[in-house]
């Protein structure tokens, strides 16, 4: 099943009218009674609710039904069979969108009015939508969520949104390694034989991932089964003490999907620098004073290391572009030949110094500077998936974050040498490929 449907919201064009409302209770029960009415816009507090069915992917309410009176029909709608229905309200329990209605004589639910939601056609300032669920809000919205409700990482952590974010498109079929570190704590791990994920989680050594990755691949290989086998580690044990393993599981061609995520340091035990630390970050092993510049070594370039090891799939994501980051795990997910490794960098608003509500606004800015491009190498063809045509300046990124207030002008510049340096290389090797790409098209044509 291809494509699902939903009503989606424009936040910013809703008044709170209720008139979806009005058009909903009339198509169900011919009359303007807002009670019977599937949909909810109504306002508390000058903040507007909508909820509504949201025809999830794999919908709670079908897997709960005692009677199996829900069903879901070729395109992805969720209906209720009320000729089978006991009203016992399970469905509406399960529900965490709020889309299912329970009343004394049924439970009732949209059903997109069968491809035309009055709700849609009737709505006066055009805030709703009706659209084949291809949109990154909706598959969001009808994607399961993977991860415990609630936050086990600091306020802000693009680390832990991400993980919530990787797990929907990966979907069910995973197993997950979630070795010591920020994302390795007890909300994902767990207690003893019970974890923070609807996945089966192990807990690795810091230096032994890829390898405990690739025995289980392996097996599953062995036993006829495919399954996503799948990291999600800190940038401590990806480029200092589990590099060796990582390195020697993609020369050996392991079929693991291994995502970094670089928050830039040991960020859970107390901000000390890691391999890739930039050049003059303040950590707390960095320190900054009457000696102390920050690190004085330039970070490990670990996406363009991996590349060189010409496995089939290398790409650097950041949750400040979902739909960049989503279509990237996609790729990763059909790689069956060898190891697919995204670099993701995690903003921490902890260690980094800044405001909790700033994590997406930094990750912009990273990429927007060119501090952190967003590329990708697929079989040796290298490409940006989002580039900075008029990059911004170094200064407006670096000045956001209290790690780098510090900055004299001399290292600013160190930095931005860095920088350019790098990103002409990735450059060069963009244009290389689509040099080499254009000479074999045209070699084809002309053998045509």
């Amino acid at each position: 099943m291809d494509a699902f449907y939903g009503v989606t919201r424009d936040e910013k064009k809703c008044i709170g009218c209720r008139a979806c409302e009005v058009a909903c209770s009339f198509r169900w029960n011919a009359s303007y009674d807002l009670t019977r009415s599937n949909v909810v816009g109504t306002q508390i507090e000058g903040e507007t609710l909508f909820s509504v069915c949201r025809h999830c992917e794999k919908p709670e309410c079908l897997l709960v039904c005692p009677v199996g009176a829900i069903v879901q029909d070729e395109r992805g709608i969720v209906r209720i069979q009320n000729e089978k229905c006991v009203s016992c309200g399970i469905c509406s329990t399960a529900c965490a969108h709020g889309g299912i209605r329970l009343r004394p004589s049924k439970t009732s639910k949209c059903d997109l009015c069968e491809g035309h939601p009055l709700c849609v056609s009737l709505c006066p300032q055009g805030a709703l939508e009706y659209q084949g669920q291809t949109s990154l809000s909706l598959r969001w919205k009808s994607s399961e969520d993977l991860i415990s409700p609630g936050l086990s990482s600091c306020l802000g952590c693009s680390a832990e949104l991400a993980l919530r974010f990787a797990l929907r498109t990966l979907g069910r079929n995973t197993i997950l390694a979630i070795p010591p570190g920020c994302m390795g704590g007890v909300g994902v791990v767990g207690y003893g034989m019970t974890t923070g994920a609807k996945v089966p989680v192990f807990f690795p050594l810091l230096d032994n991932i890829a390898a405990m990755l690739s025995g289980i691949k392996r097996e599953y290989r062995r036993k006829g089964v495919e399954v996503n086998v799948v990291a999600f580690a800190g940038d401590g044990g990806t480029a200092d003490v589990g590099f060796q393993c990582l390195s020697a599981a993609a020369e050996r061609g392991e079929n693991i999907i291994y995502i970094c995520y670089d928050n830039e340091g040991y960020m859970n035990t107390g901000f000390q620098r890691s391999g890739t630390t930039p050049y003059g970050a303040w950590t707390s092993t960095t320190p900054v004073g009457k000696r102390g510049i920050g690190k004085r070594q330039r970070s490990k370039n670990l996406p363009v290391i991996m590349a060189a090891h010409e496995i089939p799939y290398v790409a650097t994501a950041c949750m400040s572009y979902p739909q960049d980051f989503e279509r990237k795990l996609q790729k990763a997910m059909r790689v069956k030949d060898g190891l697919a490794y995204i670099h993701l960098l995690s903003p921490c608003p902890t260690g980094w110094r800044f405001p909790p509500e700033k994590a997406i606004e930094i990750g912009r800015l990273a990429v927007e500077t060119n501090f952190f491009p967003l590329w990708e190498m697929e079989r040796g063809v290298y490409r940006f998936t989002v580039e900075a045509n008029e990059p911004k300046l170094l200064e407006e990124f670096l000045q956001k974050m209290g790690k780098y207030s510090h900055l004299s002008r001399k290292q600013i510049e160190e930095i931005e040498s860095i920088l350019e340096k790098r990103y002409g290389i990735l450059k060069s090797m963009v244009h290389q490929s689509a040099s080499q790409q254009a000479s074999s098209f045209g070699k084809n044509a002309r053998f045509h």
